[in-house]
């Protein structure tokens, strides 16, 4: 199974080498170790037998650089070929991405090339992977044996899916980096189309839910204006019967504001009469300063003729003076 780490921007991928025992798997996985760039791979662990028999797998991380802004890395297993380690094939096949298959090129192997194929494919289908949806290709090793069987035959008995098939001599390195970068591309794209699949049921029942249609907008009536509303006022009497109209004086016109005076009755007066204040006049200060004036030069005056009386009685009443 892919493992993406957005956090580190990474892409581990796996890729396992399957097939009968001395196919060619170990092989194929020491010659990318040797071959690729020491910036690129990491150790090789393999656990073998004595006979160089892989007894439980081989690994080999391998890191191809940078693919649409994510580090892409490939861990490389192999699995041990003989038969009665069907528990450990299947155990390395857990979360494969993809299936390099390397089959004999010799006439004498074809029964156990097939053999190993259709027990790849029924290991697959124990998690629930289907054949023809994973990502893999065959590799006809060993083409340097003379009597090797055509590919069109090798095809013929093996190739049941159609999918890309190579011709190698791994030991010398032939054909092993194109089986591995054809492989490597297969499962990129794998990558990107369970990306849009994961997409799609979302966009595709977006386009099937129609559009929720606007109900029309409801336009509201006009508000009626003042010459709308009074004729629609003198049309209709308001609620709790017609509204009397003050009675007004008599000789009095309509529209003619009522006299003041005291025959006209306070109740008759209008509200905004009632509440009208008479403002000061502004020569009233002046009269009340005017008559102040007037009664003091009065008592003035009374005061020297007073004055005067007294001093003529004062005089008479003493004649020696």
């Amino acid at each position: 199974m892919v493992q993406i780490n957005f956090a580190l921007k990474e892409v581990n991928c796996k890729i396992v080498f399957y097939g009968p025992g001395m196919s060619g798997k170990t092989t194929n996985l020491e010659i990318v170790h040797q071959k690729a760039p020491e910036s690129n791979k990491g150790t090789l662990t393999s656990i073998s037998t004595d006979g160089d028999r892989t007894l439980f797998f081989d690994f080999m991380p391998l890191d191809l650089g940078t693919v649409a802004g994510m580090r892409t890395k490939f861990q490389l297993y192999t699995v041990p070929g003989q038969v009665y380690y069907n528990s450990t094939r299947k155990l390395v096949l857990q979360g494969v991405d993809g299936v390099i298959f390397v089959a004999d090129s010799d006439p004498d192997k074809l029964s156990e090339n097939i053999e190993s194929y259709d027990n790849l494919i029924e290991n697959l289908a124990e998690y629930s992977k289907d054949a023809r949806e994973l990502p893999h290709v065959i590799q006809y090793n060993k083409r340097d044996l003379p009597n090797a069987m055509t590919v069109e035959d090798l095809d013929k008995a093996m190739n049941k899916f159609g999918v890309p098939t190579f011709e190698a001599v791994a030991h010398t390195g032939e054909g092993v980096f194109p089986t591995l970068k054809t492989l490597a591309g297969m499962v990129l794209e794998s990558i990107d189309r369970m990306d849009h699949r994961r997409k799609s049921p979302a966009q595709k029942e977006a386009a099937r839910t129609p559009e929720p249609q606007r109900a029309p907008a409801v336009r509201r009536p006009a508000q009626p204006g003042a010459a709308q509303r009074q004729r629609q006022g003198q049309g209709k009497p308001k609620q709790g019967g017609p509204r009397r109209r003050a009675a007004r004086p008599n000789g009095q016109k309509k529209g003619q504001q009522p006299r003041r005076g005291r025959g006209t009755p306070s109740g008759s007066r209008p509200a905004l009469a009632r509440q009208r204040r008479v403002a000061p006049r502004e020569d009233a200060p002046l009269r009340r300063g005017n008559g102040g004036g007037m009664n003091l030069l009065i008592f003035l005056v009374v005061l020297l003729a007073a004055g005067i009386a007294g001093v003529v009685y004062f005089i008479m009443n003493n004649p020696e003076l």
